[in-house]
């Protein structure tokens, strides 16, 4: 080191972060917290100020919110925002990334452009045809639901739910086509979702699965089977996919899913570049599988890992138990862990009730946890898995014992 270098001490490292969703913005005030006083810019394509998701199908929706915006003092915080810029690519060798207004350079980059609705084909410019992601998306269906027109829901999945449930709170009449047998026929077992089916029927929401889409034209929605469905508006759930493509030919590294693939740290196959939430995967070793985690949980959780290991101090791992919560037809449903390995399944009280709950374990260790209406499992149960307990099933099975007290060790 020169002795001018040592008079003027080490430059600050300046920290650029795309995506000024949940992830994003957790991953600059992260990096505040934990002490870096380096430059962070913080790059949104949307012009609004960073805002949160979840209410969007709730209270945005139903117009008991004007808006989601995060409680964060951006100027305060030392956070430069580039808000309604658009991300166009990344030179790694160059560290710097494209936008809509230049180029932008970075000593650490962090990906956080989130998801992207997948779109129904053959309704590019259709009109009365919506999507639920974006802040312009929920205001454009707000005097949708208000003036209570007849709505066909495309997808049974979460936000499908979501939607049909306050567009029936809202008064419209709520026609949901799914092309599984099921609700949620992606995320759940057969035998957990099939009894929430009659969920919809209770809400006076009509389901029809086995249903696909053949067309949709002004006013109406066409299936394979002949049938016509009357819409004054059509909202499509069915399912995101990372926002990555401006990625291609960067040399990042992606997924079967287009997910930036990263590593334990977060770290992307390119040097200095991290990604976190919707738009990352990540390897499990709790788990023993790479999970994408489209969920809000993992958009707040994940930063902090990012902002940990930018500051290098000490190393960290990010290897969380996934949790969501979904509120549907008058009903809180919440989900912790990752049931795909399982080897067995256990009911704590029946489907056919207000509240109750599944386990799923592996070699007796609880794994993961679907509680409807009984927030006490789900806390429990999510420690549990965390702590990596050996669960007596027998115990685990009766509804009136608490969780914490069904171990083995």
């Amino acid at each position: 080191m020169s002795e001018q270098t040592a008079q003027q001490g080490t430059p600050e490292r300046r920290v650029v972060v795309a995506g000024a969703g949940m992830a994003g913005v957790q991953t600059a005030v992260a990096l505040r917290e934990q002490g870096f006083t380096g430059a962070v810019t913080l790059i949104g394509a949307e012009p609004h100020q960073p805002y949160d998701r979840p209410p969007l199908s709730k209270a945005v929706l139903l117009g008991t919110a004007e808006g989601s915006a995060f409680d964060v003092d951006f100027e305060s915080l030392g956070i430069e925002l580039r808000l309604g810029c658009e991300v166009l690519g990344v030179r790694p060798a160059d560290h710097e990334l494209d936008t809509e207004a230049g180029p932008v350079p970075y000593d650490v980059l962090v990906l956080a452009t989130g998801a992207e609705p997948v779109t129904l084909p053959g309704t590019e410019g259709v009109p009365g045809v919506h999507l639920l992601r974006t802040l312009d998306d929920a205001e454009r269906l707000r005097p949708v639901l208000a003036r209570q027109h007849d709505i066909v829901v495309v997808g049974a999945g979460w936000i499908g739910a979501e939607f049909a449930t306050a567009a029936r709170e809202a008064g419209c009449a709520v026609t949901v086509v799914e092309a599984a047998d099921r609700p949620l026929a992606g995320a759940l077992p057969a035998e957990v979702a099939a009894p929430m089916a009659s969920w919809y029927a209770d809400s006076g929401a009509v389901l029809r699965t086995g249903a696909r889409v053949a067309g949709v034209e002004p006013g109406a929605v066409l299936l394979d089977d002949g049938t016509r469905l009357p819409a004054g508006a059509v909202v499509v759930g069915i399912g995101a996919r990372p926002a990555t493509g401006w990625l291609a030919g960067s040399g990042v590294e992606l997924g079967e899913h287009g997910e930036v693939l990263a590593d334990e740290r977060l770290r992307a196959s390119a040097e200095d570049v991290y990604a976190v939430g919707d738009c990352a995967s990540f390897p499990s070793a709790r788990y023993g599988a790479r999970l994408l985690v489209h969920h809000w949980d993992n958009a707040l959780q994940g930063p902090r890992t990012v902002a940990a290991n930018i500051l290098g101090d000490i190393p960290a791992v990010y290897d969380p138990v996934p949790y969501f919560w979904s509120e549907q037809f008058g009903r809180f449903v919440q989900y912790a862990g990752h049931h795909a390995a399982a080897d067995r399944m256990v009911w704590r009280g029946g489907p056919e009730g207000p509240a109750w709950s599944v386990c799923w374990l592996r070699e007796d260790r609880l794994v993961a946890l679907l509680a409807v209406g009984r927030p006490r499992d789900l806390a429990q149960g999510r420690r549990l898995i965390e702590a990596g307990r050996r669960m007596d099933a027998e115990a685990l099975a009766d509804p009136a014992r608490p969780l914490k007290t069904a171990t083995l060790d």
